[in-house]
């Protein structure tokens, strides 16, 4: 008889496994790989995993690339919420690959910059681009640290300046188009910038480059003074002790970040909404910021002594920071490539 409850309890358990295990479900999220990969994986998701009940797998690879994958899987999206560049995430909305974030209180508490319109994505993290400079070098020559995007046109800067390749950079396409503005061009009008560039900014540029690594090796060796570059690059090399520092021109800073958006058609979309919204607030921010070195879009994020001076200068530069015009670069962007390879770095 004994034997006999045993054995019925026994299947009773078998019986009830598949249900429970199937109750486990697995969020896909398309995100850069690398320390960003592993800073989620590790430190920001496993709180949202415990509390839901749920298993989350990154799909690592650059913002151009999740953007391909996403596209190519549109019929049914293999991904349930996907991490980007703003300038892709603003592809992605105009391919109708997003759903529109429901409204939150986390949502709310994002700076108005950092939402896109009808929220159909939001800021997880935030920078701005500006001009780094060699502060060795600096030093050495008795100079003033750089004030305005029309510094990189000084002649005493002739060969001591490096760009990152538009093509391949948001920095360098940043530099490009606030140069342009300056010049009395806009985002959808050009041509006074590609017309004067070579003239002013480009009599002084030794190289331009799209290998970031190869560019701290020339801050260390005193190879150049000036480059366009995000505060929050800059802020890694200084963790690096590379002597670097980061100037917020006064005609303005252009905003750099990485959106989250639910893909649209997921097949989790309660819970892909419910990650999006954590990954805005004040918790996973803060584990971002510690785990990931994301500086905050939530003002909420408080930092400790290692991370309160990156804020502190992230969230001074963003009072003078501009959005720039997504809609009208991204539908000029493979043109505007294709000549500044033909005319600038040829």
């Amino acid at each position: 008889m004994r034997a006999l409850l045993f054995l019925g309890a026994a299947i009773s358990c078998l019986a009830t496994m598949p249900a429970a295990i199937a109750q486990t479900k697995t969020l896909y999220v398309g995100m850069n790989g690398g320390t960003i990969e592993k800073g989620f994986t590790q430190g920001v998701f496993p709180p949202f995993e415990a509390e839901n009940g749920v298993k989350i797998v990154i799909v690592p690879g650059t913002s151009t690339d999740i953007l391909a994958k996403t596209e190519a899987s549109k019929a049914k999206p293999q991904t349930h919420v996907i991490m980007m560049d703003d300038l892709v995430m603003a592809r992605a909305i105009g391919l109708g690959l997003c759903t529109k974030l429901e409204y939150s209180a986390e949502l709310d508490q994002l700076p108005k910059l950092s939402r896109y319109p009808d929220d159909m994505a939001a800021g997880v993290s935030m920078s701005m681009s500006g001009l780094a400079y060699n502060t060795r070098v600096f030093e050495k020559k008795g100079w003033a640290p750089p004030t305005s995007w029309m510094d990189l046109a000084d002649p005493k800067f002739r060969d001591l300046v490096v760009v990152p390749s538009m093509p391949s950079s948001s920095y360098g396409l940043h530099a490009f188009l606030m140069f342009n503005r300056i010049q009395g061009g806009t985002d959808s009008n050009v041509e006074p910038g590609f017309k004067e560039w070579p003239k002013a900014i480009g009599k002084n540029v030794l190289e331009y480059f799209s290998n970031s690594a190869k560019l701290s090796e020339m801050v260390q060796t005193d190879e150049l003074a000036i480059f366009p570059f995000a505060l929050s690059q800059v802020a890694a090399f200084q963790r690096q002790n590379i002597p670097v520092a980061f100037s917020a021109p006064k005609e303005g800073t252009p905003l750099l970040f990485s959106a989250v958006c639910p893909v649209a058609g997921n097949s989790e979309p309660e819970l892909a909404q419910k990650l999006a919204r954590y990954m805005l607030s004040v918790p996973a921010q803060t584990l971002a910021l510690k785990h990931a070195n994301l500086v905050p879009s939530n003002p909420g994020v408080t930092g400790d002594a290692t991370t309160t001076p990156i804020l502190d200068q992230t969230r001074k530069a963003a009072a003078n920071a501009i959005r720039l015009d997504w809609t009208a670069i991204n539908q000029n962007r493979a043109d505007w490539n294709a000549r500044w390879n033909r005319e600038i770095e040829r």
